[in-house]
């Protein structure tokens, strides 16, 4: 699975601004596969300038095409091609610590339009009233320009669409979110754990995807789960295999890979010896027989 960010920020042919983690760019998508995994340790923001792109998680799907708007949050997704036109987007990447520290300065002074409940979502989509349509087309010229925009200038931009999200009514969830971030100064683990379980991340993506080091990760999960990562993993995967077998159309390919498996060996040995049967007959008639988790 490939880290985006990573892969934007040490690339030479993206068309790219850096000012420290933050990181801004103009990219277009080859179209090559059909369907491929990617995670990022920080959240980021997608406007599409043309073509459309699915993400998906087991928590939902969601399918931008021109001129939408979709903010994602730190983690794993399966995306999907569409081959009908060229995708090329605007992509932000953004730090937990940059949206807490705009929401301290600007606390008590203005007025924030947030939803009350933070929704648990893995992406929210991005309502573009006529403010957001133009901030996005100026954040295109400086990407057309010749010069690079000065560091401050780029974070000025950065904390001006932070703020549009919190003080206008438009976007009552991702200002919720905003503000869930006040909140905690860790990643919860548990949240990012239950969205990300099923995506073949190493202990050291992982590790970094809650901002934490191995130790430290090894040491929190084992408060919150009572088990070793590499054991919690391996059982929610084959339950949320099950759920496939059970519930959907999936090939078994396709279960493979999305639930973080390495090959279909492993897999086929693994689910065997938690349900006592092939992941086949499982699906061909003991799936109906058996007690599977209610949803994930």
């Amino acid at each position: 699975m490939e880290n985006l960010y990573e892969k934007i920020r040490s690339g030479l042919a993206f068309n790219k601004f850096e000012v420290r983690e933050l990181l801004f760019v103009e990219y277009t998508c080859p179209l090559e596969d059909e369907a491929f995994g990617i995670w990022t340790q920080s959240d980021y923001l997608i406007h599409v300038l043309s073509g459309q792109k699915t993400w998906r998680t087991p928590r939902g799907s969601w399918t931008v095409a021109a001129g939408e708007t979709l903010y994602i949050k730190k983690g794993a997704a399966i995306v999907e091609q569409f081959f009908d036109d060229e995708f090329c987007m605007l992509g932000f990447f953004i730090s937990d610590d940059f949206i807490r520290n705009i929401l301290k300065e600007i606390s008590g002074k203005m007025d924030f339009n947030a939803d009350p409940k933070n929704s648990p979502a893995a992406a929210i989509e991005v309502h573009n009233d006529p403010l957001l349509s133009a901030y996005f087309q100026s954040m295109l010229t400086y990407f057309n320009g010749s010069q690079k925009p000065s560091d401050l200038l780029l974070e000025i931009k950065l904390k001006e669409f932070i703020i549009n999200i919190l003080t206008t009514p438009h976007n009552p969830s991702l200002a919720a979110y905003f503000q869930s971030l006040l909140e905690v100064e860790k990643s919860s683990i548990r949240q990012i754990m239950e969205a990300n379980f099923n995506f073949n991340l190493s202990l050291e993506e992982f590790a970094r995807l809650c901002h934490r080091s191995v130790s430290s990760f090894k040491r929190d999960f084992k408060k919150h789960y009572n088990l070793s990562p590499g054991k919690w993993l391996l059982t929610k995967r084959l339950e949320y295999s099950a759920h496939l077998l059970k519930n959907s159309d999936s090939s078994i390919t396709q279960i493979i890979f999305e639930c973080g498996f390495e090959d279909l060996s492993h897999f086929s040995r693994a689910f065997k010896e938690q349900f006592g049967v092939s992941p086949l007959n499982f699906r061909k008639d003991a799936g109906a027989k058996r007690t599977l988790p209610a949803s994930f």
